[in-house]
């Protein structure tokens, strides 16, 4: 995925849950401050990701400074796990010795 694709995805998210049309996100667009986004709605959020890419997120993970700023939050998108089930195959060891 790319960084091109999280904006967009996130810019459909947003307009989801804050019910009004977020377009053209650039990467210094504050998500507390410039777009009013609260708790809830981050989590909100979240959520919508997680249904639209597959975005997997561990709450003892997240920090504050991930969702500074368009360019924090894709950083953070892009430097996570994007599949569901990926923990679905960690008892699996593919690099056992024949």
């Amino acid at each position: 995925m790319e960084r091109k694709d999280v904006v967009q995805a996130l810019e459909t998210a947003l307009t989801d849950v804050l019910e009004r049309p977020v377009t053209g996100l650039r990467g210094e667009i504050r998500l507390f401050d410039d777009l009013h986004l609260d708790s809830t709605t981050m989590l909100e959020m979240l959520m919508a990701l997680e249904d639209s890419i597959g975005l997997v997120v561990d709450p003892e993970e997240l920090d504050v400074d991930d969702f500074e700023s368009v360019d924090s939050f894709t950083d953070f998108v892009l430097s996570g796990p994007l599949a569901p089930s990926s923990s679905a195959s960690s008892s699996a060891d593919p690099a056992i010795a024949a």
